[in-house]
């Protein structure tokens, strides 16, 4: 399982480094490949900085092993704990320079937890969620859109069901806030059998770049000035708040000892908080806290 899993996971690596790269139109993907010291395992991490478009864009591939299941990851299903684990995926942030580009996530994974004499637990997780900073209706509905689609062959009930999984889970509770228009969110994936399960997996990783790409094209070259930079700066602040407090992803990495500069090259380069920041009335900055930071059915907004 894990042979089929990893042939995939690069391939998914590739075509979206050079997808960005295209889409870029300046900048490369460097490669740096990289070994667990303890444990097993390792990855190779692809980072495109300075870019035409893009200010930052990292997509890691990860294959870590250990002995003791971290708290990350059997927090919610105790009878891990104590157990063997072989842990491998694809996770990426792309950070663009325009702030009527959003920023965009996806992380696909897959977990074998072994303990002897004992059949080994095996489970699939990923999705992909959209953070603008400047919305658009278009944008919101052509990623649920696409989102569907990665679903729909798997049964009419799976986008509702991680539709809001990701509104949920993409949630910052101190703020109240949500992160940004959500996508799809799983975990815990392991019914229907092994070829069922990495089937949906790979639709997820698959259809990311599909609804990552076209909004990248649509938007990247709107002109905009220091106002709308300073504000795409402040609300970075939320994704660092959430990865460094919330996110599953980035707890599990520092706890099985993972190489930290791969597991932080989900932070933004440029970023600033501002004390008690309130957007002006009837701006776009506004519409974005009023319109798009609040779960939507945006599949009935056509």
């Amino acid at each position: 399982m894990i042979d089929q899993v990893k042939a995939y996971l690069l391939n998914l690596q590739t075509d979206i480094c050079q997808q960005l790269a295209e889409a870029d139109g300046k900048g490369n993907f460097i490669k740096d490949a990289w070994e667990k010291s303890k444990g097993g395992g390792g990855g190779l991490t692809r980072v495109l900085t300075d870019g035409m478009v893009f200010e930052q864009a990292g997509v890691n591939f990860s294959f870590v092993c250990g002995d003791n299941m971290p708290d990350s990851a059997s927090a919610f299903r105790p009878e891990l704990g104590g157990r063997k684990f072989s842990a491998l995926g694809v996770s990426l942030v792309i950070h663009p320079h325009n702030p009527y580009v959003p920023t965009s996530h996806a992380n696909v994974r897959f977990f074998v937890a072994e303990k002897t004499g004992e059949p080994p637990i095996w489970w699939f997780g990923g999705g992909f969620d959209l953070t603008p900073y400047y919305g658009f209706d278009e944008d919101a509905i052509f990623w649920h859109q696409t989102a569907k689609a990665a679903c729909t062959p798997f049964g009419k009930d799976k986008y509702p069901k991680y539709k809001k999984w990701c509104d949920d889970y993409f949630y910052l509770k101190h703020r109240d806030e949500r992160r940004g228009i959500g996508g799809l969110f799983f975990d815990d994936l392991n019914k229907g059998g092994f070829d069922v399960c990495f089937a949906f997996m790979q639709s997820v990783g698959d259809h990311y770049i599909k609804a990552y790409r076209p909004i990248v094209e649509r938007r990247k070259d709107t002109p905009y000035g220091e106002r709308e930079r300073q504000f795409q700066l402040y609300r970075r602040g939320r994704y660092v708040e959430f990865n460094l407090i919330y996110d599953r992803g980035t707890l599990f990495g520092l706890q099985t000892g993972g190489r930290t500069e791969s597991i932080l090259m989900s932070l933004p380069p440029l970023v600033r908080w501002q004390y008690h920041y309130k957007p002006e009335p009837n701006t776009p900055e506004s519409l974005l806290y009023e319109r798009f930071l609040k779960p939507k059915d945006w599949l009935n907004e056509v």
